[in-house]
């Protein structure tokens, strides 16, 4: 099922919301904690997540939402609004302007609507099923890439690899010119892939609410984005990703990875 015109302008007031938030918090002063998981969350996360949720509690009763901070409502809706409030919060405690507000519109487990906003940037990616992406109003596209050596890999952080997938990510690693490896940047190395200037991201580890929104954004744009295995991501997926502006070279990541490059691929 498509996503309405009426989601997506409601996908935007709740970036407005969470970036509204947000920014009056950015280098400023506020309290952190760590969670049971051993990842930070700070006030401004649980701040912008709930301003979202209010918004939709209040115009979408029906719906349900899954978000970081304060979980999941309505579970067996088949409509899921997916909310990660500070995509890169130890980027945003850093002070660095490169973490993200993810807003995802899933229908039937699948990511049919999804936005990246950095809020102090105020750059926005917008991506629907079935329409181009756009990144601040203007279509966006990803770049040819001929081959993996002369691509630009993107992952947030090499620690977040344990047991095979280190050496899954080191295969790739290799595969690419070692001067164009970018480490940082959580959800807005996909928006540079939607973009064209990043060719590669490769991740493990990931929630449903790290990834659902970046499907649409990367595949909106000519890109395409899998599991380790080739498949298209949906709500069952185990985290581990792989985003590609060209989709040509799936198959040489997988080989380079060590998979299968004879993966039946569902796009």
């Amino acid at each position: 099922m498509m996503p309405q015109s009426s989601d997506l302008k409601l996908a935007n007031r709740l970036a407005d919301a969470a970036g509204d938030t947000i920014r009056p918090l950015f280098r400023g002063e506020w309290v952190e904690e760590q969670k049971s998981d051993r990842s930070f969350v700070t006030e401004a996360d649980r701040a912008a997540e709930a301003a979202m949720r209010a918004i939709l509690e209040a115009e979408r009763p029906d719906d349900g939402i899954i978000g970081e901070e304060y979980g999941t409502r309505n579970e067996a809706s088949a409509r899921q609004w997916v909310l990660d409030p500070i995509d890169g919060t130890t980027s945003f405690i850093a002070g660095r302007p490169i973490f993200g507000t993810l807003i995802a519109l899933m229908q039937d487990g699948w990511p049919v609507l999804g936005i990246i906003d950095q809020p102090i940037a105020r750059e926005r990616w917008v991506g629907q099923i079935g329409e181009g992406t756009t990144f601040n109003g203007k279509s966006a596209r990803v770049a040819p890439c001929r081959d993996l050596s002369s691509a630009v890999l993107a992952t947030t952080t090499p620690h977040q690899f344990s047991g095979g997938d280190v050496e899954a990510f080191m295969g790739v690693a290799k595969a690419v010119a070692e001067r164009k490896i970018v480490y940082g940047g959580d959800c807005y190395n996909y928006g540079l892939v939607a973009s064209g200037h990043v060719d590669i991201v490769v991740e493990a580890d990931l929630k449903l609410y790290d990834f659902a929104a970046l499907v649409p954004i990367v595949e909106g744009a000519g890109g395409i984005m899998s599991d380790w295995q080739g498949n298209p991501l949906d709500a069952e997926s185990d985290g581990r990703v792989i985003a590609l502006g060209e989709p040509a070279r799936l198959d040489d990541v997988l080989e380079a990875m060590g998979g299968s490059s004879d993966v039946v691929h569902d796009h």
